[in-house]
């Protein structure tokens, strides 16, 4: 599965990560983290084309799919 949303361009990121002895303290740093976008694999059915297509999306890139429609969106995003 790709690591980037197809519509929206979401991928992973480094965050830092945060204790709550750090927040007690201001000392005792904890040293970077890697957060994953929440990406799912789904299977989109266009009836302008008359066929399903697979694609890799972010929840937030699901949502405007089914706000805008399914053709539109991934013409704009150059998947069809």
């Amino acid at each position: 599965m790709a690591k980037i949303c197809a519509v929206t361009g979401k991928s992973s990121k480094v965050a830092g990560g945060y204790s709550n002895r750090v927040r007690a303290t201001k000392f005792n740093p904890t040293g970077k983290v890697r957060k994953h976008a929440n990406l799912q694999k789904k299977r989109i059915f266009v009836p302008e084309l008359n066929r399903s297509v697979t694609v890799t999306l972010s929840t937030k890139g699901i949502r405007t799919v089914a706000k805008n429609g399914a053709y539109k969106t991934l013409k704009e995003a150059g998947l069809i």
